[in-house]
């Protein structure tokens, strides 16, 4: 602002006209920059501006900063590659290709079975770079790096003890129900109906640690994407955050009325988890300490997967499988009787839904039972709709899904007896990993975000 008091003053170095001063002796807004003193007018401009800034109200700095970052974004997008040109343009993740018209229905003789269990295989999980399966029973035995998925050999095996003779033994005293695999590959997390969680180094087969802290058995874990901390949801109706680097115990949060079945999470700080006869799914976000409640099982729902940011599938005892969106607290579509009708006791009832698996940011489905056969389904209309596509044939209880990172192959943990429990018992089936190769028609495009999450 001019003083309305001292008048425009001479330039000292050139002998221009300058704007008027302050009391002070400072420049105004418009001070004049001296082509014979380039400090001195840059020293004034300097203070020009620092001085408009003081008299600049908190509403027109406001305009002035969103303004300054339009324009950041505009000079962003001139600066990047149009498509064709260099680098491709990233696909957002909803508007990715569909999977499902490249995949074929898979050859039942082209299926492997790899035995080595005594008891049902009741857990297992890939490597992030595929090559090897790692999987676990209800005999306690951990069998780490023990499946090369191209050769099918058996490279570890850790086996288990007498209960009470955890810290003497290597492996588990009792029933593994659950494991998990760090995104980086370096840790596998396995949780027992004992309580107790192990951590273990994938490369040298070696047990790391002990998380103690649940009060009944350990049925989920799940690494968060990207980093090493793990997930766990027990029978005491819990779940529990933990740092594997560090080995500390972080936090523990409440809220299902029943036995947790299940665990799942992906890159966000949350996860979701099936809370068996509860009839809830429930999303739990790990910072606010908060959680949302989702409805829309008549039964125990026995396991849960997520199949991107914003989807995820599950399965329950009443032979259903339901699709939801995070933002709904209903099903987004649900399947009823997804593996058909059996014959109990006199009574028609529907095959139980055992296990579940997305192939991860795709519209493909996998899910289990104990009716001799694995089907695949596609996720249509939006992730509105579940459309069956071929049956697998698979003898027996089928208590983990996972599909490859790339998509081409599909595992399948089975057992004769269901991994939660003996209310059956399917004598021809073989306690064994069974690997599917998937067939594709032409190059599908990858299922993996841009940026591997």
């Amino acid at each position: 602002r001019r003083c309305p008091v001292t008048p425009k003053r001479r330039c000292k170095g050139c002998g221009g006209a300058g704007s008027g001063t302050g009391g002070g002796g400072g420049p105004g807004p418009g001070a004049h920059a001296c082509p014979r003193s380039p400090s001195l007018g840059r020293r004034r401009q300097e203070a020009a501006a620092a001085e408009e800034e003081i008299d600049e109200t908190p509403q027109e700095k406001k305009l002035r900063l969103a303004k300054q970052y339009l324009e950041e974004l505009r000079q962003y997008g001139e600066s990047r590659p149009a498509p064709g040109a260099g680098a491709p343009a990233e696909r957002p993740r909803a508007l990715r290709p569909a999977l499902t018209p490249y995949v074929q229905p898979p050859d039942p003789a082209s299926i492997r079975v790899l035995r080595g269990h005594q008891l049902p295989v009741t857990c297992l999980v890939i490597s992030p770079d595929d090559r090897f399966i790692f999987s676990a029973s209800k005999d306690g035995t951990v069998i780490k790096c023990k499946w090369e998925v191209e050769s099918g050999k058996r490279l570890c095996v850790v086996p288990g003890g007498k209960k009470g003779t955890e810290e003497q033994n290597m492996g588990h005293a009792s029933h593994i129900l659950c494991m998990a695999i760090s995104s980086d590959g370096k840790y596998l997390a396995t949780g027992d109906r004992n309580k107790l969680i192990m951590i273990w180094d994938t490369a040298t087969c070696k047990r790391l640690h002990i998380f103690t802290g649940h009060h009944d058995a350990v049925s989920g874990l799940s690494f968060r994407k990207g980093t090493h901390q793990l997930y766990s949801a027990s029978h005491d109706r819990s779940v529990k955050v933990w740092d594997v680097a560090e080995n500390a115990y972080v936090e523990t949060l409440f809220g299902h009325q029943d036995v947790i079945t299940g665990l799942d999470s992906l890159s966000r700080e949350c996860c979701v988890t099936a809370g068996g006869r509860d009839g809830t799914v429930r999303l739990w976000k790990i910072p606010e300490e908060s959680q949302l409640v989702f409805y829309g099982h008549q039964g125990s729902i026995d396991c849960i997967q997520l199949i991107n940011e914003e989807h995820m599938v599950s399965g329950a005892d009443d032979g259903s499988v339901a699709l939801w969106g995070l933002t709904k607290k209903k099903p987004l579509a649900l399947a009823r009787q997804a593996h058909g009708m059996q014959d109990s006791q006199g009574l028609q009832e529907p095959y139980w839904i055992s296990a579940v698996a997305p192939l991860r940011n795709s519209d493909l489905l996998a899910t289990g039972s104990h009716n001799a056969s694995v089907k695949l389904w596609k996720c249509s209309e939006g992730f509105r709709k579940l459309e069956p596509l071929w049956d697998i044939p698979l003898v027996g209880f089928v208590n983990s899904l996972k599909f490859s990172s790339a998509g081409d192959f599909l595992v399948a943990g089975v057992g004769q007896e269901h991994r939660l429990g003996r209310w059956w018992r399917i004598k021809k089936a073989k306690n064994s990993v069974c690997i599917i190769p998937l067939r594709q028609r032409d190059a599908a495009p990858s299922p993996k975000a841009p940026d591997g999450s």
